[in-house]
């Protein structure tokens, strides 16, 4: 039993991790599937609370840091409101037309389109739509840096401390 516990726990900080680049799954809450089955699955599985609080704080700030770059690059590429909203449906669609490529491109596509009926202005526009883009691959990059953390922490309290 302990072996198929151990297997669904390696299975879901995966899952997370492919939910990087496919942004229907959510990542950092496939990573607490993990953590709980570990809690709840072994009788000596006991992760100390302050690994708990940690984690609390790792999650909170993933979702602040995600939605910040996002704000910040677009607003820094010269985007508006309506492009953050377009970039977020062009990544939603382009996970299910064309991943992973998909959720790069699209939001591309969609914050241009959104940019230059706006504004006219083709040079504008293709600030903008890369300000989606380097929003999306920095707060990837920011995730999967925290989230190796937490995952290297886990292992830390669940097989060294225990």
């Amino acid at each position: 039993m302990a072996a198929i516990l151990w297997i669904l726990i390696i299975v879901a900080f995966i899952l997370a991790f492919v939910g990087l680049t496919k942004p229907i799954i959510p990542s950092v809450l496939v990573l607490w599937i993990g953590f709980l089955i570990y809690q709840f699955g072994f009788q000596t599985g006991n992760l100390s609370w302050v690994f708990y609080v940690s984690m609390v704080l790792f999650t909170l700030f993933i979702i602040v840091a995600d939605f910040l770059m996002n704000k910040y690059f677009v607003n820094k590429f010269g985007g508006s409101k309506m492009s953050e909203y377009a970039a977020l449906i062009g990544v939603i669609i382009g996970c299910f037309l064309l991943p992973p490529f998909g959720i790069i491109i699209f939001p591309f596509i969609a914050v241009f389109i959104v940019e230059f009926m706006q504004q006219q202005d083709v040079s504008r526009a293709l600030k903008a739509s890369y300000g989606s883009i380097v929003a999306f691959l920095a707060s990837s990059i920011a995730q999967a840096i925290i989230m190796f953390i937490m995952v290297v922490w886990f292992f830390i309290d669940a097989l060294l401390i225990n």
